[in-house]
């Protein structure tokens, strides 16, 4: 099943975000299987990331907050929300 995962980063944590960038992107590639897609959520002038948006396949929404659970973003406390609802892929193709 598909998943749409949205997480709004804490005001102020852009620092949070940078430190722990390159390890949440080694996270994400080491997952083919599960995350089919990512990407950041940008301030409106673009200049800067305030959260992220992942199409997640997992058994069910339990495997999706378990795998989800060791982003490095996650353990360090980036999300000030994290929303997953099942999505289904229409329009494209899927990675």
């Amino acid at each position: 099943m598909m998943f749409a995962v949205t997480c709004l980063d804490k005001p102020g944590h852009a620092a949070v975000r940078a430190a722990n960038r390159e390890a949440h992107l080694a996270f994400l590639k080491s997952h083919p299987e599960s995350i089919r897609a990512a990407g950041p959520f940008l301030t409106e002038d673009g200049s800067g990331m305030v959260g992220s948006l992942l199409i997640v396949e997992g058994e069910d929404r339990a495997a999706v907050e378990r795998l989800l659970a060791q982003d490095p973003y996650a353990e360090a406390g980036l999300f000030a929300s994290t929303e997953i609802r099942p999505w289904r892929w229409v329009i494209g193709a899927p990675a």
